[in-house]
């Protein structure tokens, strides 16, 4: 075996060192709970006739009417019904927020806004990549999202998830460096892990790849109801598991896919299930979690430097 791979000196990105589940310090979510669930509410806003989105159906020449035209519906149809479902469930929610929703749907976001959720910051536009751009460029498309959010909700986002979870090497320390203190692009782990970035550092919250309905129903073609009883099944068995430690468990959701009516349904089955279970677990956001993590001595999340004696 050639050395470069017998001592593991691959290529890294440097943000965190590796450290299994097991045996790591524990510790407890707010009022003794072990397993802290969040729904991620993406908002997003396509350009019409050019850039990228999520296809029903395989594009055909731009304008590709019926894929902008389905995206479209979640915004004026989806996420209504969506917002309906939280109320009804009395479930915080943390929105993930195109800037661009500002100007297409402001009174979408002023709904979300008037139940208190939390605002996260999420690009521009999904009809674009920041990881392809050049770093002075990525800082530019950061400051640019971050000022509109800033100015419609009198406060700066805290948390940031790229656009089609696009970075670049630069990503952690450019958020860092804009003020943001949790990022939600690496699905690497159940717990929050703390980043080293070129000017301090940044907490990473786990945010979901299994259960998200973009791979989950358009990727691999699952459907409203398979999809439903793989949320049930992940927080079943994540309860479980958080009797021997603290989890984070994030359920990433799309109003154009499971708002849909027959999604729908399922979808409502499945949060019913957890929220019947509300007194046994911390029903919070992305934001609360990162801000209970940020508050642990040091030594005790993942990438948190020992106290010194």
């Amino acid at each position: 075996m050639d050395d470069q791979y017998r001592d593991g000196s691959l290529a890294s990105h440097g943000f965190y060192d590796y450290s299994g589940i097991r045996g790591r310090s524990v510790y407890d979510w707010p009022n003794g709970k072990r397993l802290a669930v969040y729904v991620a509410l993406n908002l997003e806003h396509f350009a019409f006739g050019e850039g990228l989105g999520a296809e029903l159906a395989p594009s055909g020449p731009q304008p590709d009417v019926l894929n902008y035209a389905w995206r479209d519906w979640g915004n004026r149809v989806g996420a209504w019904r969506l917002l309906q479902l939280f109320e009804q469930l009395e479930l915080p929610v943390s929105v993930l927020a195109n800037s661009a929703m500002y100007g297409l749907a402001p009174e979408l976001m002023s709904a979300f806004r008037a139940r208190g959720d939390e605002i996260v910051g999420h690009g521009r536009t999904n009809s674009e990549k920041q990881g392809l751009l050049k770093e002075a460029d990525e800082r530019a498309l950061i400051a640019q999202a971050t000022q509109t959010l800033t100015s419609y909700e009198g406060k700066p986002p805290q948390g940031w998830l790229g656009p089609w979870i696009s970075q670049s090497r630069h990503t952690p320390s450019l958020l860092q460096e804009a003020g943001y203190g949790y990022l939600l692009d690496w699905c690497m782990d159940d717990q929050p892990v703390w980043f080293r970035t070129r000017m301090g550092r940044i907490l990473s919250i786990p945010y979901p790849q299994e259960l998200n309905d973009i791979p989950a129903i358009i990727a691999r073609r699952v459907e409203g109801a398979a999809f439903a009883d793989m949320i049930i099944d992940q927080f079943d068995e994540m309860f479980e598991q958080s009797c021997e430690a603290p989890l984070v468990m994030g359920i990433a959701l799309h109003p154009y896919i499971v708002g849909q009516p027959h999604r729908l349904r399922h979808l409502r089955r499945a949060l019913a299930h957890i929220a019947a279970r509300r007194a046994d677990i911390w029903m919070t956001t992305a934001g609360e979690i990162a801000r209970h993590a940020s508050t642990l001595p040091d030594g005790i999340v993942p990438g948190s430097a020992p106290v010194a004696d």
